[in-house]
């Protein structure tokens, strides 16, 4: 299974600070004749959700579940938040409505894509008693619900005054693992926390020295390791990409960008990502790597950004030559995403399939003549009750999982999709190869799914086999006696 196929089912808790973020497009033709100022003539505007609420919107758009908590005031700017959640199928319940609280917005002006002027509305102030009591409550309420924790600290002040500290105890008690995105030079306020999440400039500031080079990041980040108990730290470092840092290991991932606009929101992107990642299963290098091509995404566009499942694939499988067997393992409907963002790219795609039970010479050779025909070669693989019905109830020798993972470590195969069916036609009708490939024991007329393929323009391949390799001669070589086999 890829990183995205299960972000679908990841919960996720998302406490902090919500913000408003508007966006004032226009243009500036003159002075005015009041003082020596520009005069922005406007040409319309957008509004999107900031802070926490960007981290919400991007567990949403790539398909998992958020739930925040927040405290938010009882004006325009928060009934604009809680409806776009609302809009957005996120259940608003954790946030509270304060009328003694100012809601955070900020508003910025841009003319010909550059910003000219940022106006912020907000009061910096931590929670009050009747707030401070609900916000806890209904973050203990979503506890229950949740696999993960974020805690988006954008010091507008839910989380001051010790709030975070206690989230993050009721995390650590309900045994949920908890991100933090910090805000200040206090890390201390998030002890406990699993990991923490600061960018470049962040990290210098909570150990009170400049960090740049790989070596100084893993310094300053195993010093609050060791000060604040946390598992571990995920660094941002811009252009540079980002580190995981832990007490004793450390790997260092190179941006993803292809181009920059704008940054806005990109932190929010990434511990979205990183969240869901872990919350799928991932471990944390390879929820880093999600989370990278994510922020990669994001800081290509225009104003606080989000992302889609479509859009972080085609990320992820940009370049596929280094850690492709980190992913491509995946679903039939990842399977479809991957093969649309290959075709825009202009590639063609030839497709197998087989049980691959014990990898032979026999499958290798396939494999290699399969892709030969295309520029990526989708594998289908039988799953392991589709393999006893076709092969009895011996087989398979080694299960879907590890035939998977051995077969996606071949530098030949660019993607694994595992199927139920006894034949791999579903594949075959949704995929759409422009070649299909199978054994010179076959022919074309009894090659499962070839009418389709021939008939949006494809080709079959039928490949040459190697004389005497296949599954069934290499058990019968393993049961027979030693002397038998010598």
């Amino acid at each position: 299974m890829s990183a995205v196929d299960g972000f679908r089912k990841v919960r996720v808790a998302v406490a902090g600070d919500f913000i408003l973020d508007r966006f004032v497009r226009g243009v500036i033709e003159r002075i005015s004749p009041e003082a020596p100022v520009p005069v922005f003539h406007g040409r319309g505007e957008s509004v999107a959700l900031g802070g926490a609420g960007n981290v919400v919107a991007n567990i949403v758009s790539l398909g998992g579940t958020a739930l925040p908590v927040a405290a938010i005031g009882d004006d325009a700017a928060g009934q604009t938040i809680v409806n776009m959640l609302a809009h957005e199928g996120v259940d608003t319940s954790g946030i509270v409505r304060s009328a003694g609280r100012t809601t955070s917005a900020k508003s910025r002006f841009s003319a010909l894509n550059q910003q000219v002027l940022r106006f912020d509305q907000e009061e910096i102030r931590p929670l009050a008693g009747g707030a401070r009591e609900a916000v806890l409550s209904a973050f203990a309420r979503a506890l229950d619900e949740a696999d993960i924790v974020v805690l988006s600290d954008y010091g507008k002040g839910v989380l001051l005054d010790g709030v975070a500290a206690e989230m993050v105890g009721l995390a650590r008690a309900a045994g949920r693992p908890v991100i933090v995105d910090p805000k200040g030079r206090d890390f201390s306020r998030y002890a406990g926390a699993t990991v923490v999440t600061p960018n470049r400039k962040e990290l210098g500031e909570a150990v009170g020295r400049p960090v740049d080079e790989d070596t100084e990041i893993e310094a300053a980040a195993r010093e609050l390791i060791g000060r604040h108990g946390f598992s571990y730290l995920l660094a941002t470092r811009s252009e540079r990409g980002m580190s995981v840092v832990g007490a004793d290991d450390a790997r260092h991932i190179p941006t993803e960008a292809l181009e920059v606009f704008d940054v806005s929101g990109a932190g929010d992107t990434v511990v979205a990502a990183f969240a869901l990642g872990l919350g799928a299963g991932l471990d944390r290098f390879d929820a880093a790597v999600v989370a990278n091509a994510a922020a990669g995404v994001v800081v290509g566009k225009h104003g606080t950004a989000r992302l889609s499942p479509d859009e972080l694939v085609t990320a992820l499988f940009r370049d596929d030559a280094a850690q492709h067997s980190l992913r491509s393992v995946v679903d039939l409907p990842t399977a479809e995403l991957v093969t649309a963002a290959w075709r825009r790219q202009g590639f063609s795609v030839a497709f197998t399939n087989g049980c691959f039970d014990i990898l032979h010479a026999g499958h290798v050779s396939l494999i290699q003549q399969a892709r030969a025909t295309a520029d990526r070669l989708i594998l289908g693989l039988n799953s392991d009750a589709s393999v006893r019905r076709l092969k009895g109830d011996g087989r398979p020798i080694n299960s879907e999982r590890d035939r998977a993972l051995v077969l996606s470590a071949l530098a030949a195969v660019d993607l694994v999709v595992l199927f139920e069916e006894d034949t791999p036609l579903t594949l075959i009708e949704r995929l759409k190869p422009d070649v299909l490939v199978k054994g010179a024991d076959y022919t074309v007329e009894t090659v499962v799914g070839a009418d389709l393929v021939l008939k949006a323009g494809g080709r079959v391949v039928l490949a040459e086999l190697v004389p005497g390799k296949s599954t069934t001669n290499t058990i019968a070589r393993i049961a027979a006696p030693a002397a038998a086999r010598s």
